[in-house]
């Protein structure tokens, strides 16, 4: 039995009672091209694993105030919990519910203090307009085949510091699958980043997303200083029309492999402040500056290997401008502590239409 035929029995078998009861409830078609669902991937897997609400109470809910109220309900903080949901969240029905299980707040889906919480997207699909997930001081959460669009920072209305979705303060094991992250523009639009890790947040899985029309794709660490983050895999994700942060990395180990990169206007991957990329197989097209350091003269590393440039432009060194092109070698090593499957980067661009997103049926990459 080959290797990727392995690995995708491995996940099947591994697959949490989350996976299977979205997959079944969600009515939506599988793409052609795909070959299964597939279980948590990556360093979402490490340090004791990634399982979300499984074994614990379902529930659905259509309004972010449902949300909360599930969250809320729980025997405690701690008491597995999946929460299904389908239609429009937004300021309008996002308000703040109280309880010794929960601490949350109004217009933003408020994460804070827990753990063992699916939240994943069912029927018709769900959105949150505005409206962004904040994990705070969490662990063990797992976030499925949702959309996530047009979070503000500034003017109106303002959720989540602008993010998609954002994790801070000593948060553990994530997995973010299969969602649909997306704004209308950049920094003076009033949006900020897409996904953001910050104060000391570790082992998350960014797998099977799109992100896409924004300034900022995401950043790992808030400032250079904040170097606590890392062991974070990035895998089969289209990111599309990003200024930058692709991510940014400031410190810690990220694993970067199998995403479709289309028109980075600025800068991709951006490794500074010590932090160390494994940057395999991924294909970037139309776009500038995809890896190297930029914007600070503080280091990071980067470990490559079979990555297809098709029409990348490369700046020249200069002062805190520092590409890895135009020719990108390794200028450092990183040790991978889970099994995983790498796709031809040729194939990358096909894989990732037909799998990543909401709306996909949590269909992953079969054979290439």
């Amino acid at each position: 039995m080959n290797r990727s035929r392995v690995t995708r029995l491995r996940a099947m078998l591994a697959m949490t009672a989350l996976a299977v009861a979205a997959a079944t409830s969600a009515a939506l078609p599988a793409p052609e091209a795909s070959a299964a669902t597939g279980g948590v991937t990556g360093y979402a897997t490490q340090n004791g694993g990634t399982t979300g609400g499984a074994g614990g109470q379902t529930v659905r809910a259509t309004t972010g105030t449902a949300i909360h109220t599930a969250l809320c309900n729980r025997a405690s903080s701690s008491t597995p919990i999946t929460i299904q949901v389908e239609g429009t969240i937004n300021h309008g029905n996002t308000s703040k519910v109280s309880g010794s299980s929960c601490n949350t707040a109004a217009g933003v889906i408020e994460l804070k203090q827990i753990s063992n919480v699916t939240i994943v997207g069912v029927g018709g699909g769900a959105v949150f307009d505005q409206l962004g997930i904040h994990i705070r001081d969490s662990r063990n959460i797992i976030i499925q085949n949702v959309t996530v669009r047009n979070v503000k920072k500034s003017g109106s209305p303002t959720s989540n510091g602008g993010d998609a979705i954002g994790m801070e303060k000593d948060v553990r094991n994530v997995w973010v699958d299969h969602t649909t992250l997306e704004a209308s523009g950049g920094e003076s639009e009033g949006f900020d980043g897409l996904f953001d890790l910050k104060d000391n947040t570790q082992y998350v899985t960014l797998s099977y997303s799109i992100l896409r029309n924004s300034g900022r794709g995401g950043l790992v660490g808030s400032s250079e200083s904040d170097r606590s983050n890392g062991y974070i895999t990035y895998h089969h994700n289209l990111y599309q029309n990003i200024d930058s942060r692709a991510p940014l990395l400031r410190g810690g180990i990220a694993h970067i492999y199998n995403n479709h990169y289309v028109k980075l206007n600025e800068s991709g991957i951006n490794s500074r402040a010590g932090a160390r990329a494994k940057v395999d197989n991924n294909y970037f097209k139309d776009s500038k500056n995809v890896l190297g350091t930029f914007y600070t003269s503080e280091a990071g590393y980067w470990q490559v290997s079979g990555n297809i440039f098709d029409n990348v432009q490369w700046s020249a060194r200069s002062g805190d401008t520092n590409p890895a092109g135009p020719n990108p070698q390794s200028n450092t090593t990183v040790s991978i502590p889970y099994a995983y499957t790498l796709d031809s980067a040729s194939c990358v661009p096909n894989v990732v239409a037909s799998t990543a997103g909401a709306g996909k049926g949590l269909q992953v990459s079969g054979d290439c």
